[in-house]
């Protein structure tokens, strides 16, 4: 027990403490009194009026330098408004309408959000209630509103071993949970945690919780998971504790079990989802390759990489392969309320747009190998083969005068995959085949036609092929590359087809999201678009090491990009697999090996007309390319040296210009030619090596 001299020092102690800010209620009244409205606070204090919301609730505290900044706010305030004085009429909010949950971040200049749609288009999903077991006291939730209510404290947090919860922008809260049960019924009843959907018919995001090495131990998890198969695919066995301890507490884990991304649930009552996401560090739940450097930084930093991620893109559900197709679904929902007419009943129905809820299946044409469609039908009449470019120039094709050359300049087509799913009209439904069909550029599809009279330039790469050779007989394209071939002034006369009857822009509002992000993020390490060909080089040589953490938001997003159109066509995984059987991944709708050869092919005829038109303008050609990756040989070390400008020091239209917009161009890397051209005669591609290391052809498979 403490003396009594220890226990009136410590009281002595607390009674000299003042407090940091005022009473929550009081914080409030000096706002209000003030007539300034949260959004216009949050302006102030740069941070967003989520926070400030949560600062006069009372569940979160500013930290330095925020905290002397508010007390100093607070306090100007209550000198001019002592309690008792009557406040002045406040003005209504006029940035951030209270119907709207706030980002955790300050919304870009530019960026738009979404009014609620009208009542009568689709039934009003009820919101979900805070539940009975809330501890937040009763007049701090009649204060709050229904939509900001729901998730005060952002999209997820970070727990460390000792029990604090690291949130969005500097939030950190007491998490007293000790077992995993505990730890889901915490986050979703007291944590504030979760995010709107990002659709009017969609669903709302589940809580994250991501758990370091320390907080793994603390909940009776291994610090590491340890197995001989693929690090993906390690589960917990079903007879761990904590496997069992989710089981007693009637909480559920999907087929997927309890890995480093687990999702621990309860089946839906009515509207309100109870379902909570885990991810566990030290179980490798973010790969370095997407995001580097995260997995060692401190909880506050990982919760800010990740937190911004999940504003600008989506709450993470695991590899960013799997959120950006997810992303997909979330920003284009398979069904919507509808109401029929004969009993007036909301019921579920088809979202127009969208994939639906059923998996198609492909043309045997647009398969892989070991599909069942192709298995059980015997298909013996070839594949789609639109993949990106991995191509060099063989060395004799390669001119004296290109050899004397210094340098060989890369350049690193931004985000090419994003750039090529803008406003690209791709199937929703399963296909139907054709014979000798007129060829229609409108119509997506798999097209069986002879392009191998075609003969183009020896120092360009052929766009039929993605190793650039010229094609030997009849084959399989996709629409785009059959139409970029009638582009050129062929004519093609196609066999037979596999085209869909209804289509649309499924792609649009994922690619104008993670346009958004890419571009904003970009901005916040100082590359902006306001900057002249000069100065976005000199940036980009320093950006990434303006904010480690924004600079992992960007590795993010681009692999979202990659990734997500490699799931498009995911093949079958695990030993056990046998050819003709069907894989998971086959069962859900987005699975579309179409869908992602259309993209895949716009990409690289897009990059094919760009080396076109820069060779017709500068009389330069490439001399690798691999993916999104361009080599030139150049006469100097800058990118300004292979670039076309006219007169007035203006980028040529239609060739590569630099920028920091999906589809045009930054510096790879350069070397000298003689290095490349060694390359190419041991049979190597210089595109892979021209940064200094090995670059990576991602498909997300």
């Amino acid at each position: 027990m403490p003396s009594e001299e220890e226990l009136i020092a410590s009281v002595d102690a607390l009674l000299e403490e003042e407090p940091q800010l005022p009473f929550p209620a009081e914080r409030i009244r000096l706002r209000e009194a003030a007539g300034v409205t949260r959004a216009r606070l949050a302006l102030a204090l740069k941070t967003s009026a989520q926070m400030v919301k949560a600062y006069e609730m009372g569940s979160s505290e500013p930290r330095e330098p925020r905290l002397s900044a508010y007390r100093r706010l607070l306090n100007g305030w209550a000198a001019k408004y002592p309690a008792g004085a009557a406040a002045p009429a406040v003005q209504q909010p006029e940035a951030v309408p209270e119907t709207f949950t706030v980002p955790a971040t300050p919304v870009p200049t530019g960026t738009k959000i979404a009014a609620p749609a009208p009542a009568a288009e689709s039934a009003p999903e009820p919101r979900p209630a805070r539940p009975a077991a809330s501890r937040r006291p009763a007049a701090e939730r009649a204060v709050q509103s229904p939509t900001d209510s729901r998730f005060p404290n952002g999209p997820l947090a970070v727990l460390d071993g000792h029990g604090s919860a690291y949130g969005v922008d500097d939030l950190v809260m007491h998490c007293p949970a000790t077992t995993i049960p505990e730890l889901v019924e915490w986050t979703l009843t007291e944590s504030g945690l979760g995010a709107a959907r990002l659709h009017r018919n969609g669903k709302d995001a589940d809580p994250l919780i991501v758990l370091t090495a320390e907080a793994a131990v603390k909940f009776g998890l291994p610090e590491r998971l340890e197995g001989h198969e693929q690090r993906r695919s390690l589960r917990l066995p079903g007879d761990h504790p904590v496997v069992k301890q989710v089981a007693e507490a009637r909480w559920q884990l999907t087929q997927r079990g309890f890995g480093p991304w687990a999702r621990v649930y309860r089946k839906a009552q009515g509207g309100d989802r109870q379902c909570v996401q885990l991810a566990i560090l030290s179980w490798d739940a973010l790969d370095e390759r997407s995001w580097p450097g995260v997995a060692d930084m401190d909880p506050a930093g990982i919760a800010r990489v990740l937190g911004t991620y999940a504003m600008r893109v989506t709450t993470p559900r695991g590899s960013t392969a799997v959120s950006g197709l997810e992303l997909m679904t979330a920003l284009r929902p398979p069904t919507r309320a509808v109401r029929e007419a004969a009993t007036g009943a909301w019921v579920s129905g088809h979202n127009a747009g969208s994939l639906g809820t059923e998996p198609v299946d492909p043309a045997p044409p647009e398969a892989t190998p070991e599909h069942p469609v192709v298995v059980e039908t015997g298909w013996t009449g070839g594949f789609l083969n639109e993949e990106a470019y991995q191509w060099a120039r063989p060395v004799d094709a390669l001119t004296g005068q290109e050899c004397t050359l210094p340098f060989a300049v890369g350049l690193d087509l931004n985000t090419a995959f994003l750039a090529a799913a803008s406003r690209l009209t791709v199937g929703l439904c399963a296909p139907d085949h054709f014979h000798a069909p007129a060829f229609n550029p409108k119509i997506p599809g798999s097209w069986l036609v002879d392009l191998s009279h075609i003969e183009l330039d020896p120092r360009l790469p052929s766009p039929f092929t993605p190793d650039g050779t010229r094609p030997t007989g009849p084959a399989w394209y996709q629409t785009n590359t059959v139409a970029y071939a009638r582009e050129l002034g062929y004519d093609v006369h196609p066999v037979e087809a596999y085209l869909r009857r209804e289509t649309g822009a499924y792609l649009d509002p994922w690619h104008d999201r993670l346009k958004a992000a890419y571009v904003d993020t970009l901005a916040d390490l100082g590359v902006t678009r306001d900057l002249d060909d000069q100065a976005f080089l000199a940036a980009m040589e320093t950006y990434q090491q303006t904010d480690p953490a924004m600079a992992a938001v960007l590795s993010a997003i681009k692999a979202t990009v990659k990734g997500g159109i490699g799931k498009l066509r995911e093949r079958p995984q695990g030993r056990q697999y046998k050819t003709g059987e069907r894989w998971p991944a086959l069962e859900r709708p987005t699975w579309r090996p179409d869908i992602r050869a259309a993209v895949i092919s716009k990409d690289r005829t897009n990059t094919h007309r760009k080396v076109m038109k820069t060779a017709q303008l500068t009389g330069l050609y490439p001399i690798a390319i691999l993916a999104d990756c361009v080599v030139y040989p150049a006469p100097g070390q800058s990118p300004l040296s292979v670039l076309p400008y006219d007169e007035a020091g203006r980028a040529r239209p239609g060739a590569f210009r630099l920028g920091l917009a999906p589809g045009m161009v930054k510096p790879e890397g350069v070397q000298t030619m003689s290095w490349a051209v060694d390359l190419i005669e041991k049979g190597l591609n210089p595109a892979r090596h021209i940064k200094g290391g090995d670059a990576v052809l991602d498909a997300g498979e």
